[in-house]
């Protein structure tokens, strides 16, 4: 977010949870991208806040109500309101459940299988319009495509990014295979591990895809403990994953610490994945 509407954000989070009983008489941040989360103290509630023209949130908060409701590894919205999109001052505020962090330990491959084969388990229950994954690549390409937007991306990164998202997304798109909700981007900064086990957080990316999209999100180990997996789809999620993500940090007003050496590294990594043989994805 902006640094000139974080006051503003945090402002319109404390006032929200005051209006509803809460008492918030400070305000630390957790996190700060495209939007802000916020620990309030001492009701101790977390607060997501973004701008208002982030409509995903009315969605997030209707996946994430149903989805905790039938049991499944998700982070709960905050029990003492009611569920549903605050709006005040030009953003909208989300209150969830604030958890305590596990004590420190390394979250074991199975473990985050086992606990996204739960959260796929809890989709397939649910009939709700989202985009597919292919809508999310469309965007990553459109911003590729854009110099405006990235002015500082490279001809030939430009080009390597462009026809990397064009003939993956055409390759897994037309494979006809099973497709499902997913959580969208289950990597291991969305993963957060509780005295009760792991929670996913930040349902805003759920499309419509084979689960090999999202476990291409998470570290390499963990698909071997997933059941089912077509291991050559999930090689080209593997890479179509990363181009994505590496488009979004070209953009001019990606908001992401240290976005742009990571938008640099990826790009190798991308290359590198790729290699100068790859099947159907030179020439």
């Amino acid at each position: 977010m902006q640094a000139s509407e974080v006051r503003r954000a945090v402002a319109a989070a404390v006032s929200t949870a005051s209006a509803l009983g809460l008492t918030a008489d400070d305000a630390i941040v957790l996190h700060d991208s495209n939007k802000l989360t916020l620990r309030l103290l001492p009701c101790d509630v977390l607060a997501r806040v973004a701008p208002s023209a982030h409509h995903v949130a009315h969605l997030e908060v209707e996946l994430a109500r149903r989805l905790a409701e039938s049991g499944c590894p998700v982070a709960a919205l905050d029990t003492r309101v009611e569920p549903r999109v605050h709006e005040r001052d030009g953003f909208v505020v989300t209150l969830w459940t604030y958890y305590e962090p596990a004590p420190t330990g390394q979250v074991s491959p199975a473990e985050y299988a086992h606990a996204l084969e739960r959260l796929h388990a809890g989709m397939r229950t649910l009939d709700v319009p989202t985009p597919r994954f292919t809508d999310r690549v469309d965007q990553a390409r459109r911003l590729v495509a854009d110099r405006e937007r990235t002015p500082a991306l490279a001809d030939a990164d430009r080009e390597l990014l462009g026809d990397t998202l064009r003939r993956l997304s055409r390759a897994i798109g037309g494979r006809g295979g099973t497709e499902q909700l997913l959580h969208g981007e289950p990597h291991p900064g969305n993963v957060l591990p509780t005295r009760n086990g792991l929670l996913f957080i930040d349902l805003e990316t759920c499309c419509r895809g084979p689960v090999e999209f999202d476990l291409a999100h998470a570290p390499e180990g963990v698909a071997e403990h997933y059941p089912g997996v077509d291991q050559d789809l999930l090689r080209e999620c593997r890479i179509l994953v990363p181009a994505m993500i590496t488009a979004w940090r070209w953009d001019r007003d990606d908001q992401l610490p240290d976005g742009r050496r990571l938008g640099v590294e990826w790009l190798g990594r991308i290359r590198a994945a790729l290699g100068p043989n790859e099947p159907g994805l030179h020439g």
